[in-house]
Order: structure tokens, then sequence, then C-alpha cells
């Protein structure tokens, strides 16, 4: 595919808004942050006030890198990075087991990444 080609089709998908943004994807490894772990968060009381309280308060918080809403067993599944094992500590101790309404908190710390991506499965 010719560059003025490839140039078009990117500005397309920009036009059509399917393009989010561009970033750079950083080694955390290389940046010290040898911990990622997902943490499974559950609410012991759905009210929409503690609810918007601790999504605000979990956007404002560095190490974590991603937060979703789930069904099962937790109410949000977060991915956490943290320089070691007593930094995540502290995130949970100091920040996590500390917003209001929390119920439980359960970590699966990440031994090695299999596989990890940004794209998606584009037909």
């Amino acid at each position: 595919m010719s560059p003025a080609t490839c140039w078009r089709r990117q500005r397309s998908l920009e036009e059509r808004g399917l393009i989010a943004g561009y970033r750079a994807v950083l080694d955390r490894q290389k940046l010290g942050l040898a911990v990622s772990a997902y943490v499974h968060v559950t609410v012991e009381k759905q009210f929409a006030q503690i609810i918007a309280e601790i999504e605000r308060k979990i956007r404002e918080r560095p190490e974590v890198t991603e937060c979703c809403a789930t069904t099962g067993d937790a109410d949000f599944t977060l991915r956490v990075v943290a320089r070691d094992i007593a930094a995540y500590d502290r995130f949970l101790q100091r920040f996590l087991e500390e917003l209001p309404g929390i119920g439980q908190v359960r970590s699966s710390i990440v031994l090695r990444e299999i596989k990890c991506t940004t794209k998606l499965p584009l037909d």
C-alpha cells in the first residue's frame, strides 16, 4: 500500500471516529513497575452515590490502569501496577480498603504476561 493510500485510510478512520487516539506503549518493567495485579472489588451496598464516589476516586489513581464494572462475583475489576509488593500493599491498605462501601477485595498477582495488546480483531 502506498503512503498516500495509507494516509487516506487513516484519515477516513479518524473522521468516522473509529480511531480513539494514539499512544506509546511503555515497558512497565523497565520503568520499575514490577508488580501487576487484577483486583476484584465487591461493594457492600449498591447505592448510586457510593458507586459514583468509588468510580471517581479510582479514576484519580495512577496505579489503576484499567477499571471495569463487571458481572459475577465482583462489582469492579481493576488492573493495578506498582513498584513492588510493599507499594501494592500500601495501595490496598491506604486507598482501596478505605473507600466507602467496599465489601471484599481479592487480588490476583500477575506472574507473567502471555499476551498484552490493544489490537482489536478486525477482519
